[in-house]
């Protein structure tokens, strides 16, 4: 039954390494950027918006050109939290496959 007490173990650690994992990049913050960097979103790893920065030449501009500029801002920055979580989960598990549409930890 050593085998099987190896795995348990194995698991146990991963689980542990998934918590401080998780932990990590929720602490973890990105800055998403859009119009040359004119508008800034900053992130955490749990997907919330910290802050959001408008250079004061925007305020000028239509409403909907803020706007279309603020949704590829935070878009920008959920792909870079969705990479730092992809790159995560890799060094964790080894470089192992997930699935396509398994996300973790979130």
């Amino acid at each position: 039954m050593t085998g099987l007490g190896d795995i348990m173990k194995q698991a146990q650690a991963m689980q542990e390494n998934m918590k401080k994992m998780q932990e990590e990049l929720a602490n973890k913050q990105v800055c998403g950027e859009s119009g040359a960097g004119m508008v800034k979103v900053t992130m955490n790893g749990r997907h919330d918006v910290k802050k959001v920065d408008i250079d004061p030449s925007l305020l000028s501009e239509e409403k909907t050109i803020i706007e279309d500029l603020l949704a590829a801002a935070v878009n920008d920055a959920v792909r870079k939290v969705e990479l730092e979580n992809k790159n995560m989960m890799g060094d964790l598990t080894g470089g192992l496959q997930m699935p396509p549409g398994f996300k973790m930890p979130f």
